[in-house]
């Protein structure tokens, strides 16, 4: 049970790590990119829209399995390849959906491009968080059996 617990921990705080990052990037996207560059225009979005909502809704869900994930996978190793492999999975499989729904688009991939880069740095930046806190001791590492 303590080991569910730890997860669910790591769950919550990489669910919040990427409500955080998506709000951060929509706003950026928002004020910077789509204000300055014509290119970028799609990527303006009503923050406070139903559309934003559910995306925000799958971002947390999204982040909540990344966390108890990447527990599983690190473990109490410090092999920097298990942790940078978990970041580019979740960020890959995230991001190169966002490029192939860019690809039918006929407006342009760029955009798309640039959510896919937002992608991997949300889940870098969770992993950050989540390394830092396991770090502190705030969530324990899995331990196996």
């Amino acid at each position: 049970m303590a080991e569910r617990i730890e997860s669910l921990k790591a769950g919550i705080l990489a669910g919040l790590c990427l409500i955080i990052a998506f709000f951060l990037t929509n706003l950026v996207n928002n004020l910077v990119l789509a204000t300055n560059f014509e290119q970028f225009a799609t990527l303006a979005t009503d923050l406070l829209s139903l559309q934003s909502f559910l995306s925000a809704g799958i971002v947390c869900f999204c982040g909540l399995l990344f966390g108890v994930t990447y527990r599983y996978i690190i473990r109490a190793d410090k092999n920097p390849q298990l942790k940078a492999g978990g970041v580019l999975a979740f960020g890959l499989v995230r991001g190169l959906t966002q490029l192939e729904v860019g690809l039918s688009d006929s407006r342009g991939v760029l955009p798309f491009v640039v959510l896919g880069v937002e992608s991997i740095l949300c889940f870098g930046l969770a992993a950050f968080f989540l390394d830092t806190a396991m770090q502190l001791g705030w969530i324990k590492p899995f331990q196996g059996s």
